[in-house]
């Protein structure tokens, strides 16, 4: 029996664990990946930290993974209360493991925030994220000639580490146009150094950075070869296109909480101002269920900064609820208010990037919703016609979800098209509808005949 268990080891459940562990806790850290560190700090094995930010805090945490125990390969796909972790470790041939702890600190983080668009099933097209995961985690390029595109600040360091790594990107097309977001940046002066360097990059590579213009069609003959650029109204409604021509597009708006496991646990969520649901804690990152903490992204997309500081706070006070162990009041103080300020800027940047209903204005009926189960728009609108009223009835009726992704690319689109056809607006109870499923990872029936 395990003192806790952290599920997922990026920046704020390598800063959790290692706090409980230094604090004398008996800890496993559980992660699906090969290595630490997560999506943010995703590495090769030769890693040197120049394609990462904070590299110097990421070195800290590895190397004090030997204060604790740390699984990786080990996808976890519940957690039953009391708490018994079930996960599914090794590559082809997973065998089933069990933990038993008797609390709990989900990092599980968040995924890329996908929207479709006629042509993004093309091969060549990809998320945001994916592309960076393939730079930072093999040094690898995902194309030749590169479009970057869709909202949000994730998008400057997705274009110039193509760049810097050889690719041509041929232009960033943000769709929101967030002139307002300077005034927070001169708050702080680490968030606005780093956009400078971004800027400085773009003009070195001779970027283009066009605000008010969206992706909206992308064109090939088995895989891309050009895309449609729109400039865009205030509703993200197509004024005026033109085509460009590349090989390759990474498009992300935001990210999305991944929250199947603290739903599992039974935690309550709060809507974030992005308006999607994420799990809600007091300051001491505990949630509603007794034992179960949450720290990073799964509480509200707020970068890896933030993670940290909530990572190490849940590691506080799992040691002292464990233990008996008071944490240096000045240092906690020290903690809340600097997440006080990250999770402020947070809040202004989700303000500064929505996502506008206009995009789906773009769709046809021809055009795929559901990738994996080749699911359409019209497919999607046929199955509101015989009563779905939600992503779960929808599903369902259309299949939409049912894929090996079981929803985390096209739940969200689901979401806004189901209740949009319904005549209502999509809100957080439909997020939640899609997030909900009893197994958070694909399980083969032989691994749960074994468990």
């Amino acid at each position: 029996m395990r003192d806790v268990v952290v599920i997922g080891a990026g920046p704020a459940g390598l800063a959790a664990a290692v706090t409980a562990a230094t604090a004398g806790l008996d800890v496993a850290l559980v992660d699906a990946g090969r290595r630490p560190g997560g999506q943010y700090y995703r590495h090769h094995a030769a890693e040197t930290g120049g394609l990462h930010h904070g590299w110097d805090a990421f070195v800290r945490l590895r190397d004090a993974l030997d204060r604790l125990t740390y699984l990786p390969g080990h996808r976890v796909w519940h957690v039953e209360d009391g708490f018994t972790v079930h996960a599914l470790a090794g590559d082809r041939d997973e065998r089933p493991v069990r933990i038993d702890a008797r609390s709990v600190i989900v990092a599980t983080g968040a995924y890329d925030r996908s929207l479709p668009f006629p042509g993004w099933d093309l091969p060549g097209v990809l998320t945001a994220g994916g592309a960076q995961a393939l730079l930072k985690g093999d040094r690898v390029t995902a194309g030749e000639r590169i479009v970057v595109a869709g909202t949000g600040p994730f998008l400057f360091p997705v274009a110039t580490g193509l760049a810097g790594a050889g690719a041509t990107v041929v232009g960033v097309f943000e769709s929101n146009r967030p002139y307002g977001f300077a005034r927070h940046l001169a708050r702080h002066p680490g968030k606005a150094w780093e956009g400078a360097g971004y800027a400085a990059a773009l003009a070195r590579h001779r970027i283009p950075y066009r605000t008010g213009h969206a992706v909206v069609a992308a064109h090939g003959d088995g895989r891309v070869e050009a895309v449609t650029v729109a400039r865009l109204d205030r509703d993200w409604a197509p004024v005026d296109e033109r085509v460009i021509e590349c090989d390759t597009v990474a498009v992300g708006y935001g990210f999305t909480p991944q929250l199947e496991i603290p739903l599992h646990l039974g935690c309550a969520t709060r809507v974030d101002t992005d308006g999607s649901p994420v799990v809600a804690v007091d300051v001491a990152q505990r949630t509603n269920v007794p034992g179960v903490y949450a720290a990073g992204e799964t509480t509200g997309v707020g970068g890896a900064q933030l993670s940290l500081v909530e990572g190490e706070l849940a590691g506080l006070a799992v040691a002292e609820a464990a233990g008996g162990i008071a944490p240096d009041p000045a240092h906690v103080s020290r903690l809340l208010a600097r997440r006080r300020r990250l999770r402020a800027f947070a809040e202004a940047m989700h303000e500064a990037y929505p996502v506008r209903p206009g995009w789906m204005g773009r769709l046809n009926d021809d055009t795929l919703v559901c990738r994996c189960e080749e699911v359409t728009r019209g497919r999607l609108a046929e199955a509101t016609g015989l009563g779905a009223t939600d992503p779960r009835s929808a599903k369902l009726l259309s299949r939409a979800g049912m894929g090996w992704c079981q929803g985390r690319v096209c739940g969200y689109a689901t979401s806004w098209l189901t209740a949009t056809a319904c005549g209502r607006s999509p809100g957080p109870d439909d997020l939640l509808a899609a997030a909900r499923r009893p197994i958070a990872q694909p399980v083969r029936l032989r691994d749960l005949a074994d468990d």
